[in-house]
């Protein structure tokens, strides 16, 4: 460890943050010179150096103007603590803390600090290849059970110590590369063994997801193939139960959709933006079933403006088109509205009719659209929860869409699935179905059902890996689609204020996500008293050299879920006119807002939300070509371990395209418990989730062919 001649500190603000480290390297000279004459620079970095004079408790006030948080340990960028007569800081500029010692009012040295040793237990590996894992992550070999992935070698040593996959013969010497993977012990006081697992047979090897940290096997013992034997038992069982809801799409029929083509390509040509390969894909793949006689169910997978709706709205048209009507299913009035909106100018100048139903539709619009629904008059509904209603009768139901599935329970699932196609059916009750047990959407007559979602539900995920119902993903970004810079932070008012102030400077607006109602007027009250302060300053930009201001008075906007819902439709469309600057809000806004000119996301505490739920709120921003940026922020003193492992993922996912990864890190991080079942989350500990979900898609093919489905 090498002491630090001289250390540049940054302050916490968004042109800092959005700077790599290799920024700051590289223009480490740049910056220091800018320092002695420009304002901006002499407010937002400082140069510490040894036998510079100065007090602990002005370095430290120093350090909190400039937004760092003092903490009792400090676990991440922005945060510093003081011990005696050493600072801890880790600046955000850096890759390392340090630790700047002090001999009364001098710095006596500076250095790194010593990097602390990882929890004695390995990482828990991620749905990614094996060639990428870290070392020290676990995997499965589908022939050796658990061990821990070493990294990959070129050459093997000491070979006739170790054995080489299922023949258990010495590796041989002219092998090329290897992943060398460490299990158990094979006795006490003796070294653990190895297997080198040669690179072209990496199928044999999967990263290990699972709930608890597992039992690592030895090689050569009997335990890894009785584990296998007893699981392979358990997935034909469930297997057969998932099958029994298979085998019931399956022997439905329904005439094939062949749409009008001439109506479709006059519809598709106004779609604004170019196709993503995956959004073609995904289209064939939804064609061909409507072109199938069995029912469609099948899962939509994309990030936020991924495009799903426009996807959805191409299938609807190819079933309204055969004569059958559409509805579609949205958690609230807001995505709903967004929908209509869009649909009604999608299908302008066509014969398509469409209409809304939710607690806003005024009575003689419901009434109208009620009859409608009934007779066959009316091609597409949008609605909430009002669609689930038992006065809801549709004559010709051919396709049921399901926007944003994560956000409706088994209940409502089970609702949907009574939708009564015309007069004289059953109504609709829920069905009763254990807890533990896999639930899936299934409709009568031969209705197709397509959910829409950016971050799949862990019951939804089973079904998918388990290859019962289909799955297509979109994962490639619009085109000029630019990933949000992610931020996780210290709370600090600084790091808001100088969030907020680049982005309105900029001429963008904000949403501030604060996720109490009981609170949120308070919080309200000290925005504006931050921005009057912040407006009421003459600030130096650091790339322009020339003097900005911000505007004087943004307003702020209000919403909530206790809010009426007229209420909130007004407070999003004034946001939308850009009558708002800022949209303070609950995690209301996480779906139905499509606003290119907010940039800037601020999550006041984000400890408080699920992994999944962030990543949709973080899909509210950077909807188009300009840079955007979300800022979670936190309070070290109430982080517990799973809400830092929550918002480390946001960062290691901050790639476009990510939700489904981080579904399945969310699953990871939950625990399975009562999500999948008591009895297949034991399972899946012992065998990992990838190698559970091969062998219940496995067991679930083998019936397949068994029975002819």
């Amino acid at each position: 460890m090498h002491a630090e001649k001289e250390l540049l500190i940054a302050s916490v603000t968004p042109q800092n943050l959005e700077r790599g480290v290799l920024w700051w390297s590289e223009n480490r000279e740049a910056v220091k010179k800018a320092s002695v004459g420009h304002l901006w620079w002499q407010n937002n970095i400082i140069f510490i150096e040894e036998s510079l004079v100065i007090k602990p408790s002005e370095l430290v006030r120093r350090m909190a103007d400039m937004g760092y948080e003092r903490t009792q340990t400090v676990g991440g960028k922005g945060l510093m603590s003081v011990r005696g007569g050493i600072i801890e800081i880790w600046p955000v500029n850096t890759e390392t803390p340090y630790l700047i010692e002090f001999d009364g009012n001098v710095i006596s040295q500076i250095l790194p600090r010593p990097k602390i040793e990882e929890r004695s237990k390995p990482k828990l590996s991620q749905n990614q290849g094996i060639e990428k894992l870290p070392a020290g992550s676990y995997v499965v070999h589908i022939d050796h059970g658990i061990g821990i992935f070493q990294g990959i070698q070129s050459a093997v040593e000491n070979s006739s110590q170790h054995f080489l996959d299922d023949r258990q013969k010495i590796v041989d010497s002219n092998t090329s590369s290897f992943f060398k993977i460490e299990y158990a012990s094979p006795g006490a006081g003796r070294e653990p063994d190895i297997l080198y697992v040669p690179v072209d047979q990496k199928d044999r090897l999967s990263p290990y997801v699972g709930f608890e940290t597992p039992h690592i096997h030895r090689l050569g013992g009997s335990v890894w193939e009785k584990t296998k034997r007893k699981v392979k038992e358990e997935t034909e069982k469930l297997a057969r139960e998932l099958l029994a809801l298979y085998a019931k799409r399956h022997i439905v029929e329904r005439a094939p959709y062949m749409g009008d083509a001439g109506l479709e390509e006059e519809v598709i040509s106004r779609f604004p933006f170019q196709e993503t390969p995956d959004q073609i894909k995904a289209e064939e793949e939804i064609m061909a079933d409507l072109a199938r006689p069995q029912p469609m169910d099948r899962i939509l997978c994309g990030d936020v403006g991924f495009g799903k709706t426009e996807i959805a709205i191409r299938a609807s048209l190819r079933v309204i088109a055969s004569g059958k009507q559409v509805v579609l299913l949205a958690p609230t009035t807001v995505l709903a509205a967004q929908h209509e909106r869009t649909l009604k100018e999608r299908f302008a100048d066509t014969a398509i009719s469409v209409g809304m139903l939710s607690r806003l539709t005024p009575k003689h619009d419901e009434k109208k659209i009620l009859h409608g629904l009934a007779a066959g008059t009316m091609d597409f509904v949008v609605g909430t929860h009002r669609l689930l209603s038992k006065d809801i009768t549709i004559k010709n139901l051919g396709l049921v869409i399901i926007d944003e599935e994560q956000r409706f329970g088994v209940k409502q699932k089970e609702i949907l699935k009574g939708l009564r196609l015309g007069a004289g059916l059953a109504e609709n009750k829920p069905a009763q179905s254990p807890s533990d047990q896999p639930q899936t959407i299934e409709t009568p007559h031969g209705v197709d059902v397509l959910s829409l979602s950016a971050t799949p539900i862990p019951r939804t995920m089973q079904l998918t890996l388990a290859r019962v119902r289909d799955i297509s993903f979109l994962k490639t970004p619009p085109p000029d689609r630019l990933a949000i810079h992610t931020f996780v932070l210290p709370y600090t008012q600084k790091t808001i204020a100088e969030a907020m102030r680049a982005e309105l400077e900029r001429g963008g607006q904000i949403y501030f996500l604060h996720n109490r109602i009981e609170t949120i007027g308070a919080v309200k009250q000290k925005l504006e008293k931050l921005l009057t302060r912040t407006a009421s300053s003459k600030h130096f930009s650091d790339d322009r050299q020339k003097i900005v201001k911000m505007k004087k008075h943004p307003r702020i906007g209000v919403m909530h879920g206790r809010m009426q819902e007229g209420e909130m439709i007004k407070v999003m469309n004034e946001f939308r006119n850009r009558e708002i600057d800022i949209l303070l809000a609950t995690t209301i806004i996480e779906n139905g807002l499509d606003i290119s000119s907010a940039n800037t996301l601020i999550v006041d505490d984000a400890t408080l939300i699920g992994l999944a739920e962030a990543h949709q709120l973080r899909g509210r921003v950077g909807r188009s070509s300009n840079q955007a940026f979300a800022y979670f922020l936190y309070k070290p003193r109430h982080m517990t371990e799973k809400a830092a492992d929550r918002l480390q993922a946001l960062q290691d996912y901050a790639d476009l395209g990510s939700g489904y990864d981080i579904a399945l890190r969310d699953l990871e991080i939950r625990g399975a418990g009562n999500i999948l079942g008591r009895e297949q989350s034991g399972t899946i500990n012992k065998i990992g989730l990838n190698l559970y979900y091969q062998m219940l898609a496995d067991a679930i093919e083998d019936i397949k062919t068994e029975h002819n489905l």
